[in-house]
């Protein structure tokens, strides 16, 4: 499916801006694996802003690429649409509505990597970038290093030239560009996973030491895995809203993407073979991502999660629904307050009182219809385990973190008793195997909780609240315990 876009100059319907440089124009220089939403409301944003600032960065076009058999939908509504989709950003003021330009081509990599690996190759690409989600990297769940006994990462192993995952297409695509005598490219993580660039250093390091020793040896010492920090919630459309759009607008557009208006990037500038000046429009770039990174993930994330599982108990399906509940809305600024937040170290250049603030308003975005549903399933419960043993390894408090993974364990629990397939971030056959209906009893799946499992005051905080959830409703319970104030 690998075709740079041809497109004529298009005319776009009023109220939309079409892109301000000749889309023609574009040549490739990323490579993209995971081409969500996500990506296309912020990587592929920031890009297209660029190009619309500075002429030069016309020559750092996009090429997607899905690796999922679930991606190959999209990859063909924008193989027809030329890589064109619209951007609606929303919030409580209103919409802007924008073609977005930046991406040239995509791939289906779902069955073969062939069409991807060859893009990867060329040396027109300098940074291939992913958006996979954790899941996406094979990690093990205790370790947080690479899965070496997991299938998928075996098979990899055995055929390293016709690789599966991620990983494997990465260190696959280093020994192609080491054979051709072309020099590195950047690998660049652009996921909810703290110190990412590490990781994923880490993870193809580890996949490529097992296929070729001197590979990973040269991939140490001449590729970059800079860390980095995304933010911009972007809820999955429905077909309806989708259908809504192209209606109401004119614009027939089977790939929109609907997105808050807020935004954030922060990365850490380590680059080989150049890189676009992000900047411009917005990013930051600086030598350490960390205090942002686990800014991101401590407050908002660990936040996300925790208040979807209690929202999806009590019968919320939005997470705007869900915030409008005074008792929810209390317990995380209590959350961010008393637990996440004094986990965190200094931030440079953020007040973190204005960020909080910034994030409950955020949550409360009338004009983004971002379900729980999609957040239980899209986000790892380590957004909520990591904290928890950074509290325990400090001695800090961590009954309100122990209440949102009892939320998590409670609301899992009840989906495996009604035969659910847990999909997604959490999918893990250990954990789909579970059958039992104590919630707690989740905790001796080792390979979701790791120690965690066998910590007695974890056990106990999780047990209380679970008591409680049981003696008064999970409705109840929350408004005695945090209902005091809006």
């Amino acid at each position: 499916m690998y075709e740079l876009a041809r497109r004529e100059p298009m005319s776009v319907p009023e109220g939309i801006a079409a892109p301000r440089y000749d889309s023609r124009a574009v040549r490739p220089g990323i490579v993209h694996i995971g081409l969500g939403g996500f990506h296309r409301s912020h990587f592929a944003r920031y890009t297209h802003d660029l190009m619309e600032a500075e002429p030069a960065a016309l020559s750092w076009g996009i090429v997607g690429a899905g690796l999922r058999a679930s991606d190959v939908p999209l990859l063909h509504a924008l193989a027809r649409q030329e890589g064109l989709y619209t951007l609606v950003e929303r919030d409580a003021s209103g919409e802007r509505c924008a073609v977005i330009g930046s991406i040239v081509g995509v791939i289906d990599a779902s069955e073969r990597a062939s069409e991807l690996l060859a893009a990867i190759a060329c040396p027109e690409t300098r940074i291939v970038s992913i958006t996979v989600s954790e899941a996406g990297y094979h990690l093990d769940a205790a370790t947080k290093t690479l899965d070496l006994a997991s299938n998928a990462i075996r098979r990899d192993v055995s055929h390293p030239r016709a690789p599966k995952t991620m990983p494997g297409v990465l260190v696959e695509a280093f020994r192609r560009r080491r054979d051709a005598k072309l020099p590195a490219f950047t690998a660049l993580s652009c996921d909810n996973i703290q110190h990412n660039g590490n990781v994923l250093r880490a993870a193809v390091l580890a996949l490529a030491g097992e296929v070729d020793s001197e590979l990973a040896t040269w991939i140490a010492d001449n590729a970059a895995f800079p860390s980095s920090m995304v933010d911009r919630i972007t809820p999955v459309p429905t077909r309806d809203e989708i259908a809504r759009f192209s209606e109401r607008t004119g614009l027939a557009d089977q790939a929109t993407v609907f997105s808050e208006a807020f935004r954030q990037w922060v990365i850490e500038d380590n680059f080989v073979c150049g890189r676009p000046d992000w900047s411009r429009v917005g990013a930051q770039f600086v030598s350490d991502v960390a205090p942002y990174e686990a800014m991101k993930l401590r407050l908002l994330n660990a936040s996300h999660l925790a208040i979807a599982g209690l929202g999806a108990l009590s019968g919320y399906e939005t997470v705007e629904q869900t915030m409008r509940d005074a008792a929810i809305r209390h317990y995380m600024a209590r959350l961010m307050d008393e637990e996440t937040g004094p986990l965190l170290a200094p931030v440079p250049g953020v007040d973190l009182a204005e960020y909080k603030a910034t994030l409950i308003a955020r949550f409360q975005n009338p004009a983004i219809r971002d379900t729980v549903a999609r957040i239980n399933t899209d986000a790892p419960v380590n957004l909520l385990l990591d904290p928890l043993r950074d509290a325990l390894a400090k001695g800090a408090p961590i009954a309100l973190l122990s209440l949102g993974l009892a939320a998590w364990c409670l609301r899992t629990s009840q989906e495996l008793s009604r035969g659910k397939t847990i999909t997604g971030a959490n999918a893990n056959p250990d954990l789909q195997k579970f059958r039992a209906a104590e919630p707690l009893a989740l905790l001796s799946i080792e390979s979701v909780f790791g120690d965690l499992g066998r910590n007695t005051h974890v056990i106990a905080s999780m047990r209380s609240w679970l008591d409680q959830c049981d003696s008064h409703g999970i409705a109840a319970m929350l408004k005695r315990k945090f209902g005091q104030t809006g």
